[in-house]
């Protein structure tokens, strides 16, 4: 581990010691107060590594400028990352472990449960010879979604701030809540945080960029039904349980999660609850091209509709709530953040890889509210569970794309 990797280790292992999972369930604001207790820490460790005009907003994000040291124009560029983990599994007591040298061998996250990584079951560790590699201990996720991005980003503003003969333009950075949840970014100060355009680093395998992002709706079915003595049901029962199994069971097959890849879309039925009396059915709907995004709604109205005639003494309402749009058409339009982007990659002879997302970041959000903003990637791998891993080596490389886009931004 050379002594940047360290510095960056450094951070991110503080980090990940805070507790921060976000709560799709909370109405507030952000969803849980263990982000607001994380931004502020933020907050005091941007000012010591060269920020100005530092503030935690209502909401919990954090921002601060980095000051141009430059006459030369330059464009305000900003760089995101996200302070929440996901609520899929335990982000608490995160003790990160470090594997030196990785020799291509078998990783082993957790002996007694039988957890372990290899080539074969996650094959980008052959590019990874050599490298120092970070893994959670199998109690918990490792929190590189995207405490990591935070790490890069900090030490970024460091080095800048120490080497002032790397001349760069405003730089601007925002910590952000509730990514995981999808729901956050939809109260951050676009226009306030006055950048020309920004990245997410926030993506995965080194070299991977993300230039677009599924379309992304929350569904919600709703079932009331009529309940009585089973042994006198005949003829008047309506099982709320049995028609939300019906209508899951309807969907065709090859527009689901583990049918698809690449940029085919699918709904995902990821939660059920209810009784003889109410159901309830949530999922999401995800496509990359809008018209059959539209098509996948459509056809989801049309089976909750033939299912009302099947079971008339049943009420089954359906609702869709957006949640965030493809920001591919926005950074074709306004190219110079891709344009800077692909150049610092081949600066630092990364080959590289334009992506469209199977998810959604910040980013995309942001893109379709005026910023365009594409995503890095930040050098981690599986995230949401216990076997995530992240590559210092991939880490430090995400860290020089983005210093190269900082000092090749001026004219």
């Amino acid at each position: 581990m050379n002594e940047l990797q360290q510095k960056i280790y450094n951070r991110f292992v503080q980090y990940v010691s805070i507790e921060t999972t976000s709560d799709p369930a909370s109405k507030s604001v952000p969803s849980t107060p263990s982000q607001i207790l994380f931004a502020d820490r933020l907050a005091a460790e941007m000012r010591t590594v060269g920020f100005t005009e530092v503030e935690v907003d209502e909401y919990g994000f954090v921002t601060g400028t980095l000051p141009a040291n430059t006459d030369k124009k330059a464009p305000t560029i900003g760089f995101f990352a996200h302070m929440d983990t996901v609520c899929d599994y335990n982000g608490s007591n995160i003790h990160p472990v470090l594997h030196p040298n990785y020799d291509g061998g078998v990783l082993t996250i957790h002996e007694g449960k039988k957890m372990f990584l290899s080539p074969e079951t996650a094959p980008s560790l052959k590019r990874c010879l050599g490298d120092d590699i970070v893994t959670a201990d199998g109690n918990t996720l490792l929190g590189g979604d995207d405490k990591i991005g935070i790490a890069i980003i900090m030490t970024l503003a460091e080095y800048l701030t120490a080497h002032p003969e790397i001349k760069h333009g405003p730089l601007k950075a925002a910590f952000t809540i509730d990514e995981e949840t999808g729901t956050g970014i939809g109260y951050f100060d676009v226009k306030r945080f006055a950048a020309d355009f920004a990245y997410t680093v926030d993506g995965a395998s080194l070299g991977e960029i993300d230039c677009g992002n599924f379309n992304a709706d929350y569904v919600t079915i709703r079932i009331t039904g009529k309940s009585c003595h089973p042994g006198s049901a005949k003829g008047f029962m309506a099982n709320p349980v049995r028609i939300a199994a019906d209508i899951i069971s309807s969907w065709p097959e090859d527009k689901l999660p583990e049918t698809t890849d690449g940029e085919d879309g699918f709904i995902l039925f990821k939660d059920i609850t209810g009784g003889l009396e109410k159901a309830e059915v949530q999922g999401i709907v995800r496509e990359h091209d809008l018209k059959k995004f539209e098509q996948f709604k459509e056809m989801l109205t049309s089976l909750v509709e033939e299912k009302r005639a099947k079971y008339p003494a049943a009420k089954i309402e359906v609702e869709f709530k957006e949640q965030y749009r493809n920001m591919r058409d926005i950074l074709k339009e306004r190219p110079q953040a891709m344009q800077l982007l692909e150049a610092a990659l081949e600066e630092n002879h990364i080959s590289y890889k334009l992506v469209q997302a199977r998810g959604g970041t910040d980013g995309s959000q942001l893109s379709l509210r005026g910023l365009p903003t594409p995503n890095i990637f930040a050098g981690y791998e599986n995230p949401h569970g216990p076997y995530e891993w992240l590559s210092l080596a991939w880490v430090e490389k995400a860290f020089h794309i983005l210093e190269s886009i900082a000092k090749n931004a001026v004219k």
